[in-house]
């Protein structure tokens, strides 16, 4: 590195033969960079390109004024990120033309020099840098923890700045609070105005002091908590920090300086505490207010509509926020939104919300609203979406809730609401989705005119007490993709009409008195798109719908769940299902099909789920069954989200057929044979159930490849031999029982084998270890009476505790069968 005596000889060198009738920049301005150039130091290797051969507004990191009768006058130093290191010189204050000074990303230390009054009052613009300068360094002292916010500082003059200092500032204290991903850094550099940094806005040019309007970084993958110094942007019209990682208490004495404040969004963050509408009241102009999906308590500030009275939207949903919504937001005439679903709000539905004649979505559902729904909500109009399902709501629905024309949305399941459906509610002829199962509704279904609904999408109306037949009006309501009528009273026969809703995806009729299997499938084999069709428990003692019905004819291509359990019928499996080449669930269970299960079925390209318990199938299981494609890999999304009825599956819903658990229940009295050892090829299967039937030999140690196996069921057969010690290595294997069979030797220890119970091995008197007490190596008196596992309820098919072949759950209310 040069040495400092060398640096000033040589500059002093230069001072003396620079010929002042040439000299291309100002004298004064050319000797006080050469102070400056006497105070630093810089690496050998990129040394500082200020030669005598040319003017000094040639020199690296120098700008000049234009040419002025050779008398040009420095207006920039700018020599960021030089490497440079030392203190800074006095006598740039005799740049008295500068405009732009950066000396960022460098090694300078020391104060910044001070001001003499005389420089003061020869140069005014640079009292200005050199005041800025000193309060930026000051702060970056005292607050900055970061390095890389020195950047900040990078001097530009204040007479030129474009965003307020005091805006500046504040985005500096937001920025110190949070973290963000390394793979995506927050781009607000020194090298731009903070109107150019990521995610601000400012207004529009306005001398010197643009103001921050916009603070815009929603899904930016930020941490940390909210500074309350951006109470200090004072003109900041729009805050979206949406879908991060914010968390503590939002800072809420903000909101009484932001009065230009239009639209609020948290959502989706970890923010928590209360929100007190006191300090709203600042927020005059507040439009938008959404802090959804976070981690709020106490109660809904309704208060809210004093001091934003031009309020348009108020989502709280999916917080914690309790107690009863008080009187206040009638005072929000302008409000068209009001969410507060999935928190834990309690009392009757808000009054005063009924007023609003602008509303158009009132969403509330799943919280503990009790009381009936006032009749004067018929006042709201403009609604189209009204959700209050998954509450305590009772009473009958207004009777003329038909003057809600524009109502596109009607959820209202999962409450405890009665009476019969008015008939006014054909009128609402906007309606696209409607939604009442899991309440009390009854009467005669088929005097309502559905004919009326010509944009329906979607109607549920399951697990209600209906009487009556299926009403013939729906065949008119030709955009239909969903129907539910499960779990009613309703009697006769599929309307033959069925078989022009073309659209239809989605068909339950489960547990009503229907009759003519055979009539019911040739009509709905029509419906192109069907996907999900639940028939379980609707017809009673009559033939399996067999080749001669349906070999030869058309349909169901699109079919994926078909599900015909507990209706005892009777007769074999038909050849005609394995035509079904997208078929992923089939429920025969609790019929009375005989023969043997036919090899066909392993054909099955798509097939996930086989459920045939409890018929009076013989033989033994064949080994084709090991071949199911759809459980050795993944072959197909199976998406059905676009369905209106999602699944709900052991409380759980499912938009995707692709995620329901994958098994094989084959509990019959009358299959034989051995256990074929094909089945350790399919290694996406979760649960096997092979109980209750006459199997023999060994359990293959190719089970043990089922990786995935949550459940495995071999209890009440002729199994003999000893347990495969690999069955250990199932590490997902939660439920295990070979209860009732002629097993002998130890009982694998490790892995699984750890949290079973003794009754997993009873009736087993040859098998010994640990779990039942008995010795493997002395011989003791066996009590030779085999274990009585306690039956199944004739109710269907326990699965992961609950039923397994309901598919589509009613609502969030358990179901007393256990079929579709």
């Amino acid at each position: 590195m040069l040495t400092l005596s060398l640096s000033i000889f040589f500059l002093v060198l230069l001072s003396s033969l620079h010929q002042n009738a040439v000299l291309s920049c100002n004298k004064l301005d050319h000797d006080s960079l050469i102070s400056f150039y006497q105070h630093i130091s810089f690496p050998p290797l990129t040394p500082l390109n200020w030669s005598s051969s040319t003017g000094c507004c040639q020199w690296e990191g120098i700008a000049c004024t234009s040419d002025d009768d050779r008398h040009r006058r420095v207006t920039h130093l700018w020599l960021p990120e030089r490497g440079l290191s030392g203190t800074i010189t006095p006598f740039l204050a005799n740049l008295s033309f500068l405009s732009h000074l950066n000396l960022s990303n460098n090694h300078f230390s020391g104060p910044f020099p001070p001001v003499t009054e005389q420089q003061t009052l020869e140069n005014q613009n640079f009292r200005t840098i050199s005041n800025e300068l000193n309060s930026v360094l000051n702060y970056i002292d005292h607050h900055m923890t970061r390095p890389k916010l020195v950047l900040l500082s990078s001097l530009h003059q204040y007479a030129v700045l474009s965003c307020d200092k005091l805006d500046h500032d504040s985005l500096v204290s937001f920025y110190q609070q949070i973290s963000f991903p390394a793979a995506a850094p927050l781009n607000w550099s020194s090298d731009t105005d903070c109107c150019q940094w990521e995610g601000i806005a400012c207004t529009s040019d306005d001398g010197h002091r643009r103001r921050v309007t916009h603070l815009w970084l929603p899904e930016r993958g930020l941490y940390g908590t909210i500074t309350p110094f951006l109470a200090n942007l004072s003109f900041i019209s729009h805050l979206n920090l949406s879908n991060n990682h914010f968390l503590g208490p939002f800072p809420l004495t903000v909101f009484h300086s932001l009065h230009h404040l239009q639209a609020l969004d948290l959502s989706s963050n970890q923010f928590n505490g209360s929100i007190d509408a006191v300090y709203l009241r600042g927020a005059l102009n507040l439009v938008t207010f959404n802090v959804s999906n976070n981690s709020f308590t106490g109660p809904i500030p309704s208060s809210i509509c004093r001091g934003s009275p031009v309020l348009e939207i108020l989502d709280f949903s999916m917080n914690t926020f309790s107690g009863q919504i008080v009187h206040g937001l009638g005072e929000c005439s302008n409000l068209k939104v009001f969410r507060a679903g999935l928190n834990s709000l309690s009392g009757c539905l808000p009054p005063d919300l009924f007023f609003l004649r602008t509303l158009m979505e009132v969403s509330l559902s799943s919280n503990h609203f009790s009381g009936p729904i006032a009749s004067n909500i018929v006042l709201l109009s403009n609604l189209k979406i009204l959700e209050l399902h998954v509450n305590e709501l009772s009473g009958e629905l207004p009777r003329d809730i038909g003057l809600l024309s524009n109502l596109e949305q009607l959820q209202l399941h999962t409450n405890s609401l009665n009476g019969t459906l008015p008939q006014s509610l054909m009128n609402c002829s906007n309606l696209k989705t409607l939604l009442l199962r899991n309440n009390h509704f009854g009467g005669e279904i088929s005097v309502l005119d559905f004919s009326k609904l010509q944009r329906i999408q979607a109607v549920d109306l399951g697990n209600n007490s209906f009487v009556g037949k299926i009403p013939g009006s729906l065949c008119s309501c030709k955009a239909l993709t969903a129907v539910r009528l499960a779990y009613n009273n309703l009697v006769g026969e599929i309307p033959p009409c069925m078989a022009s809703l073309t659209s239809l995806t989605h068909l339950s009729l489960s547990n009503n008195y229907l009759y003519n299997v055979v009539g019911a499938l040739k009509i709905l084999r029509h419906c192109e798109n069907l996907a999900v069709l639940f028939l379980s428990r609707c017809f009673n003692d009559e033939r399996v719908p067999d080749d001669n019905d349906l070999l030869h004819q058309t349909g169901f291509q699109n079919l994926q769940i078909l599900t015909i359990g507990g209706c005892k019928l009777h007769g074999e499996i038909p050849s005609w299902i394995a035509k079904l080449k997208k078929l992923k669930v089939l429920n025969l269970s609790y019929n009375k099909i005989s023969g043997p299960i036919p090899t066909w079925l392993g054909d099955m390209p798509s097939l996930f789920v086989l459920n045939l318990t409890q018929n009076f199938l013989s033989g033994n299981l064949p080994r084709e069954i090991g071949h199911l494609r759809a459980l050795i890999a993944d072959n197909s999304s199976s998406d059905l989200s676009s369905l209106a009825l999602p699944f709900l599956f052991n409380t759980l819903q499912y938009n995707r057929l692709f995620n329901l658990p994958r098994g094989l229940k084959l509990g019959n009295k009358n299959l034989s044979g051995n256990i074929p050892e094909e089945l350790g090829r399919l290694k996406l299967l979760q649960l096997l159930d092979l109980n209750n039937n006459k199997f023999n030999g060994n359990i293959p140690d190719k089970l043990s490849h089922l990786v995935n196996l949550e459940r495995l069921d071999l209890s009440s057969n002729n199994l003999s031999g000893e347990i495969p010690k690999s069955l250990s290595g199932l590490h997902f294997l939660s439920s295990f029982s070979v209860a009732n069979n002629d097993l002998e030797g130890e009982i694998p220890r490790g892995g699984q084998f750890e949290t079973f119970s003794a009754t997993s091995f009873a009736g087993n008197p040859k098998l010994c270890g640990y779990l039942v007490k008995r010795s493997c190596s002395v011989s003791t008196q066996i009590d030779m009476k085999p274990y009585q596992e306690e039956e199944e309820e004739d109710q269907g098919i326990s699965w992961y505790g609950l039923p397994f072949g309901l598919g589509y759950f009613v609502g969030l209310v358990a179901e007393s069968g256990n079929f579709l």
